[in-house]
């Protein structure tokens, strides 16, 4: 061991946890961890963005085809109206599906541990793929929205599922960037999803097989994440299977240098015994459970009533309503899809250096003033050609403040706010409830745009202004805390 090394390691015994941890950073981010990130994200945060955005740019063509399949069927041509709400339905059962996937997520990861889960839920990728592409063949949009439904099941496991596994593979001073890690694979794969719907590449009379894309990131799952190791945490906290937790450390760390974070688990493994795992009722009347509950559950909330998935929804909807062309229209949906893939690069150095509370304030206080601006914009979009590339430009301000720490964040913040005993439970009730918010804005937003106009973001401006509020009283900052620094928090706050 050289004297550097040596070093690094007496500094490890500052009683600062944050001190302690800046050391670690550069012996701690191996290949084999990179490894492990990319096998379990890409493989499920792939499934949420991809079919979040894929049904965007082909919408006219498959609203084209159901409306033919309506009419062959009762010889009657559909209502617009029918036409309006049996599309939301094939866009928002994916949500519905998220929903039972969040609400599966702690059995699943207690049962078959984070690994094991990630690998079972890629059924689900099957079924909905042979259900996709047997749609136009059988001349069924329903077997779309029973696809759309089975994904989303898949796409509600991976959203609990990843985050936990990312967070529990982590070392504490790299947890934040890692976490990071699950947004920008969403945003990356809603960008896929964007270009690859072009009508020139497969877009238009193609959906199917643009819908069946789906299943490449499944199979690379299927074959990675097998040489992963099941979280070190997962293996001694919920299994007592100290020896494998410690080899799996090892392998993650690529060293047999892994002492410290050892002893840090065993100090959370001996705090756990002392405490029942915790269950659905005690997070709500335990009150050091209780808060973090709320903030989770908030920020959840918030993060899908900030207007985000209406805008990823509809967003080529959107631009034609401000009265751009076709193809300026998908050309700024695409525009749009590589800044969000660009800013959450950004936001992966940002969470460690800012914090998390910071990049959470700025984007929704950013969010409200943009959003408010937008629908002036929007109004007068139809007179005004300035007012048309106007929306275009505060759509993609909107996308900066988003990925730079809103969309990201909630994710993993639901990790760091609870020990092993009630995380199961919590990112359960986290996750179906981001999918229940989700699933409202997809059925309701077409609606009640139509019905209103521009002003239904008048709805999203009320909902970022009162989260930017909660954020500033309520939000702690976890950037450098231990799980057990945090927990000690609110158990604090608990008894004041």
């Amino acid at each position: 061991m050289d004297s550097e090394t040596r070093g690094l390691e007496k500094k490890g015994d500052n009683s600062d946890p944050s001190a302690s941890l800046t050391p670690k950073e550069e012996v701690s981010f191996t290949g084999r961890l990179a490894f492990a990130i990319a096998a379990s994200a890409i493989g499920s945060a792939f499934q949420h963005g991809y079919n979040t955005g894929v049904l965007n740019n082909p919408e006219q063509v498959m609203k084209e085809w159901i409306k033919d399949v309506m009419t062959n069927r009762t010889n009657e041509i559909p209502e617009p109206e029918q036409l309006t709400v049996t599309w939301s339905v094939i866009v928002a059962i994916f949500c519905f599906g998220g929903m039972i996937g969040g609400m599966l997520t702690g059995t699943i990861a207690d049962r078959f541990g984070r690994k094991g889960g990630l690998l079972l839920n890629n059924i689900f990728v099957l079924i909905a793929v042979v259900l996709e592409c047997a749609a136009k063949p059988a001349r069924s949009y329903e077997m779309i929205a029973a696809g759309r439904f089975f994904i989303g099941i898949n796409s509600g496991l991976n959203a609990g599922l990843t985050p936990m596994y990312l967070a529990e593979i982590s070392p504490v001073n790299l947890r934040g960037a890692v976490g990071t890690v699950y947004q920008l694979v969403i945003t990356i794969s809603i960008f896929i999803a964007q270009v690859l719907g072009l009508e020139y590449i497969l877009g238009g009379d193609r959906w199917p097989t643009l819908l069946a894309m789906t299943i490449v990131p499944a199979i690379f799952q299927v074959v990675t994440l097998p040489m992963c190791p099941e979280t070190p945490k997962f293996l001694l906290l919920s299994r007592g299977k100290e020896v494998e937790a410690q080899r799996a450390l090892t392998w993650l760390r690529g060293s047999v240098a892994v002492s410290d974070e050892m002893n840090e688990m065993r100090a959370e493994f001996e705090a756990v015994k002392l405490v029942p795992k915790a269950t659905m009722k005690e997070l709500f009347t335990n009150s050091a459970l209780r808060i973090p509950l709320i903030i989770a559950l908030t920020m959840m909330i918030a993060q899908q009533l900030s207007g985000i998935n209406a805008i990823m929804y509809f967003s080529t909807q959107i631009f034609t309503d401000a009265h751009l062309k076709p193809d300026d229209a998908q050309y700024a949906t695409l525009g749009m899809g590589g800044l969000n893939v660009f800013m959450t690069l950004v936001s992966l150095i940002l969470v460690e250096k800012a914090g998390r509370k910071t990049l959470l304030l700025v984007g929704f206080a950013g969010m409200t003033i943009d959003v408010f601006v937008l629908i002036f914009t929007m109004i007068y979009s139809k007179e005004s050609q300035f007012a048309r590339y106007m929306c275009i430009v505060l759509i993609l301000i909107y996308i900066i403040l988003f990925a730079s720490g809103p969309g990201s964040i909630p994710w993993f913040l639901v990790g760091e706010l609870f020990n092993q005993s009630a995380r199961p439970m919590a990112t359960s009730l986290a996750v179906m409830t981001n999918w229940a918010a989700n699933f409202a804005v997809g059925l309701g937003f077409p609606l009640i745009r139509d019905a209103i106009g521009p002003y239904v973001f008048v709805i999203f401006v009320v909902c970022l202004a009162l989260s930017t509020v909660f954020i500033y009283k309520k939000v702690p900052e976890t950037k450098n805390k231990t799980i057990e620094e945090i927990a000690a928090m609110f158990r604090q706050q608990s008894y004041q």
